[in-house]
C-alpha cells in the first residue's frame, strides 16, 4: 500500500448550537455554509479536484462514539478495505462496518488515545 492517508477529509466537532456556529463562521470568516457545514474544494498534487468537510455537530450526537471526545477527524485514504485489514493485523481497534455512499466508502478506528477516526475513500464528484 503506497499511502495510507492522503489528506484531511473533514473536521467534525460538537457545539451547543450548530446553526449559530455555522452563521458565525459564515459572517466572520466567510465560510460558504450549508446544512452540513462547509465544503472546501482544492486540488491534490496530481491536479485532481478534492474536498474537505468542516461540520459542527450537536452536543448530543452519537456519531463520535465510542470516543468521549468532542471532535472527530476524517482522513482521506486509498483502498479502505485493504487499509482496514492491515490496521486490524496491527492491533488497531476497528469500529463498526464499512459503509458505502455515492461520495465514497467510510470506516472507523480508534487511535491510541481513544479518539474515533473516520477513514474515507472519497468520491469527490458529488461535491464539485
Amino acid at each position: 500500500m503506497k499511502h495510507r492517508v492522503t489528506g484531511i477529509g473533514g473536521l467534525f466537532f460538537k457545539t451547543k448550537d450548530p446553526k449559530a456556529t455555522k452563521d458565525w463562521y459564515k459572517k466572520h470568516l466567510g465560510f460558504n455554509t450549508d446544512d452540513y457545514g462547509c465544503t472546501f474544494k482544492w486540488k491534490d498534487q496530481e491536479g485532481k479536484e478534492c474536498t474537505t468537510q468542516w461540520s459542527p455537530f450537536p452536543d448530543d450526537t452519537n456519531y463520535f462514539k465510542p470516543s468521549k471526545k468532542d471532535f472527530m477527524f476524517n482522513y482521506r485514504v486509498e483502498n479502505l478495505k485493504e487499509l482496514l485489514k492491515a490496521l486490524k493485523k496491527e492491533g488497531v481497534t476497528i469500529v463498526g462496518d464499512i459503509e458505502e455512499y455515492e461520495y465514497g466508502k467510510f470506516g472507523w478506528i480508534l487511535d491510541n488515545d481513544g479518539n474515533k477516526i473516520e477513514l474515507w475513500e472519497p468520491i469527490d464528484t458529488p461535491f464539485l
